[in-house]
């Protein structure tokens, strides 16, 4: 296979989110949910591999590309599987994902009590042994030169403001949800100006 084959099969799905499929992460698993799916780039190779595929996003422009994009791969695809809406309340039931994925969205909370709620709805939605996959901002490995705006969000060097997760965040949501993180803590500086951070967990 070469490298247009391969681009065709896997679009640009997030590379961490990658790492766990050659691991063989999902393997038996069958239904899928990205929160804050964008256009879709870690859905296209879930759907091209037959798998039950539900996006969740603020932006309807976005969800009516990804409607176009998911048509061209599956034909029948269900359309109200893309749904809008405020990622801190989910109209989805509860333990019904097997894997569910939040990919640079949780740095967009407005505040602590907006971020714990967001991974609560995660929680609810995925199944018994179902796996969370997140990657965020954080502040594991950034340079001092951060600016506090209170509310756990940060003026980074980047020139953005993100909500950043901490090493006492993750093991907050560890405890009081009793998830198993199956990988180690991983973080990608990117040129001193931005760390993202990924979370791999087993929902016990």
């Amino acid at each position: 296979m070469n490298f247009r084959e391969l681009n065709a099969q896997l679009g640009n799905i997030d590379i961490y989110l990658l790492d766990q499929i050659l691991k063989g992460r999902f393997e038996g698993k069958s239904k899928v949910l990205d929160v804050g799916c964008g256009e879709g780039r870690n859905l296209i190779y879930f759907a091209r591999e037959g798998f039950d595929v539900y996006g969740f996003d603020q932006n309807p422009s976005a969800l009516q590309m990804l409607r176009y994009l998911l048509k061209g791969v599956r034909p029948d695809f269900d359309e109200r599987k893309l749904i809008e809406g405020d990622a801190q309340s989910l109209p989805l039931p509860a333990g019904y994902f097997d894997i569910v994925v939040s990919s640079a969205v949780l740095h967009f909370a407005e505040s602590v009590d907006a971020f714990h709620k967001q991974v609560a709805e995660l929680f609810r939605v995925l199944a018994p042994d179902g796996i969370l996959f997140i990657r965020m901002t954080s502040d594991i490995g950034l340079p001092d030169a951060i600016e506090n705006l209170g509310s756990g969000r940060y003026l980074i060097p980047d020139g953005s403001a993100r909500f950043l997760l901490t090493r006492s965040l993750i093991e907050e949501i560890v405890e009081k949800f009793s998830w198993q993180l199956i990988e180690p803590v991983k973080t990608t500086v990117v040129d001193d100006v931005r760390c993202m951070t990924t979370l791999v967990f087993r929902k016990a």
